[in-house]
């Protein structure tokens, strides 16, 4: 019979996960704790049934008993915490899914994590440097591109078919229609 949370030791969570989140603290007295979503909306990190908790060098799998809005955040309750001190323990883990448990795209799109650590180069073959991460702005994503030799930091907006010309993820390359000087 499962508990809801095994733990497992882990070396690496690399490729295998994506981080979708983050508990922050405990919430209340009743084993509650806020939740840092990074999932987009915010409360589609609810629509996982079982969390894999990442905490130091392990990593426990905890169901989910229940989560809801609270404010401009999210809470939730995970089965098996029933008090604040249980929760307090939890707070600061990252909340992981094996990319494998991901929903599939459709053609031409992509999760944060894939374009993360591309090699950013223009249609002229200039290094720009790699996607360092993503910022979620109003109009469109944008790349944050980092030049680890010039120390340089690009921003560039994230428009396919415009701004970015291609997205090779198994050569590890995103080609871009852009001015390396700018």
């Amino acid at each position: 019979m499962s508990t809801g949370h095994e733990h497992e030791m882990i070396s690496d969570t690399g490729k295998q996960h994506v981080v979708l989140g983050k508990l922050t603290s405990a919430y209340g007295t009743k084993g509650w704790l806020r939740v840092y979503s990074y999932t987009s909306p915010m409360d589609g990190i609810l629509d996982y049934p079982e969390w894999l908790l990442h905490q130091g060098e392990t990593v426990g799998s905890w169901k989910v008993r229940e989560g809801r809005r609270q404010g401009k955040g999210l809470v939730a309750c995970l089965e098996g915490v029933n008090h604040r001190d249980q929760a307090e323990r939890l707070a600061g883990a990252e909340i992981l899914l094996p990319t494998e448990a991901l929903p599939a795209l459709e053609e031409g799109e992509y999760y944060w994590y894939q374009l993360e650590g591309l090699d950013v180069v223009t249609r002229h073959g200039v290094v720009l440097g790699r996607v360092d991460y993503m910022l979620e702005t109003g109009a469109n994503d944008v790349l944050v591109v980092k030049h680890p030799d010039e120390g340089r930091e690009r921003l560039l907006p994230f428009v396919p078919d415009d701004v970015v010309v291609d997205v090779d993820l198994e050569g590890q390359r995103m080609t871009v229609d852009w001015d390396p000087d700018f």
